[in-house]
């Protein structure tokens, strides 16, 4: 069965093919829809024999001017990635073709285009960063640390909440995945981080959560240069404690306890990295407070080992 749905969407691209063009694909709307259910229902290793004829579709739907195509594009060549082997893609620059396709994107405002680019780049970077290994490009070309620059510039002035969400949402990711490297953004990530702990963004919080998740991870990742930062850190994490505790908007039960959680957690992770300096400062932050939801936060933090 799954020999005959490849030789089935053979010869449905083989129909397509003078309908995709860049000259003809607009007179036949359709056809991109065509193209575009096929394609997402062949999986690997059916995909790959296909390769030159998937790829330059997705590519130029992914250019178009309207934002609807160019989502569709994006999520074809998302799928592209995810089901051709990485070896496949290195060969004839095709990773980087791709690449620079999603990276141009990256300066779009539209949160939907932005999540589906973002989405796609986590999963080809690792094959585009394997590429440029193998041809002896070293770490000042590395893809990574050239896209998550570009989010961090694009983060630290956006006022869109659901392009904040969309970045917060992703970030983690991005920080795991460099690791101790993570340091070479440290600066404009802090400011990032403190920026969208002080703005909440509506009642599921879905960017202050995302932005703790990432200062988590920073601090896992980089804890040798938490302790300099330590004084802005606690004090941010501090005034979230006492604002989520304190406003009395429409956000659910559930997300206050998952923000003061994650909070609670990322004051433990500063303590273990400072070698017990934020016990010291809270102790009489403890003594006087009288919230007790904020107190109990500050005595798992005490109590923490």
């Amino acid at each position: 069965k799954e020999g005959e749905e490849e030789g089935r969407f053979g010869v449905v691209m083989g129909l397509l093919k003078q309908e995709l063009t860049k000259d003809t694909w607009k007179r036949n709307p359709a056809s991109k829809d065509v193209f575009s259910w096929a394609l997402l229902r062949v999986s690997r290793p059916w995909l790959c024999p296909h390769l030159e004829r998937v790829l330059p579709p997705a590519l130029l739907l992914s250019d178009d001017f309207q934002e609807e195509n160019k989502v569709l594009g994006v999520r074809c060549l998302h799928h592209i990635v995810l089901n051709v082997p990485g070896a496949d893609l290195c060969q004839f620059n095709r990773a980087q073709v791709v690449f620079h396709a999603l990276y141009n994107h990256l300066y779009s405002r539209e949160a939907p285009l932005i999540q589906a680019v973002l989405l796609c780049l986590l999963d080809l970077l690792p094959i585009l960063e394997r590429c440029q290994r193998q041809q002896g490009h070293g770490r000042a070309t590395a893809p990574w640390d050239q896209v998550l620059q570009l989010v961090l510039i694009h983060m630290e002035a956006e006022h869109r909440l659901a392009l904040r969400r969309v970045y917060a949402g992703t970030l983690p990711a991005f920080v795991t995945r460099l690791g101790i490297l993570i340091v070479r953004h440290l600066k404009r990530l802090e400011r990032v981080i403190l920026g969208y702990l002080e703005v909440s963004d509506g009642p599921e919080e879905e960017a202050r959560l995302g932005i703790l998740e990432t200062l988590q991870c920073t601090i896992e990742h980089a804890w040798p240069r938490m302790p300099c930062r330590l004084p802005v850190l606690l004090k941010a994490l501090l005034r979230l404690l006492w604002d989520v505790h304190t406003e009395r908007g429409p956000t659910p039960e559930p997300v206050r306890a998952a923000l003061l959680h994650r909070a609670t957690q990322c004051l433990i992770l500063l303590d273990r990295c400072s070698q017990g300096q934020v016990k010291v400062l809270l102790e009489g932050v403890h003594s006087s407070c009288e919230e007790n939801r904020v107190r109990e936060c500050l005595r798992k933090v005490q109590e923490s080992t």
